[in-house]
């Protein structure tokens, strides 16, 4: 199926090649370790709603369909779609009555945080939730530690505005300070509603 952006250029991931016969299996206990993070943030969100904690969940990507086949009259397969518009954050949803509004993003990055990977579309919209006084942040997984912080926007967004000036990342040490670690457990596996918590407790005492 082609899917292309708003612009018309066409998405495209990169072709994997195939297996050899004599190609030993790759040891992807790195990059596979465990599920991967947005899916153990949705399994996460499952059980917030599940206990009546929170109402959260993933944003869907709108596409226009254009081209569709009928291979049987019961049966529709998509050839062709175009998203409809630049996606914004990851997930929102209702906390205690606050809307939050987050994305999740992960890093291979020892020491930093790029800072590209983010689109100015994503930052203007994470403003706006700010100005409207819900509450927007981002998770990020440092992988080589395992590590995940809960990042305030308000706090990212002096970094990323400081890109006109050649800044390219963010510390880590900046990011544990003014951040809230994000314990893993087993339900729910990333237990982010907790370092909410932390960061709204913080908030009264200012």
């Amino acid at each position: 199926m082609a899917i292309r952006y708003p612009n018309g250029k066409k998405f495209s991931q990169k072709r994997i090649p195939e297996k050899k016969k004599n190609d030993k299996p790759k040891d992807n206990s790195y990059s596979n370790r465990g599920m991967q993070f947005e899916e153990e943030i949705q399994e996460s969100n499952e059980f917030y709603l599940s206990r009546g904690t929170a109402v959260i969940h993933k944003k869907p990507t709108p596409l226009q369909i254009v081209q569709v086949d009928y291979p049987a009259r019961s049966a529709a397969v998509v050839k062709e779609a175009y998203f409809q518009k630049p996606s914004t954050t990851d997930f929102n949803g209702v906390y205690k009555g606050l809307h939050l509004d987050f994305e999740a993003k992960e890093t291979r990055n020892k020491t930093s945080f790029p800072l590209k990977n983010f689109h100015d579309h994503q930052v203007e919209h994470m403003k706006n939730v700010c100005r409207q006084r819900g509450l927007c942040f981002i998770l990020i997984h440092f992988r080589p530690q395992e590590e995940i912080y809960l990042y305030p926007a308000e706090a990212f967004f002096p970094w990323y505005d400081s890109r006109m000036n050649g800044r390219k990342s963010i510390p880590k040490e900046s990011i544990e300070n003014e951040g809230y670690l994000v314990k893993r457990g087993f339900l729910p596996r990333v237990d982010y509603l907790k370092a909410v918590d932390e960061l709204l407790q913080d908030r009264k005492e200012e």
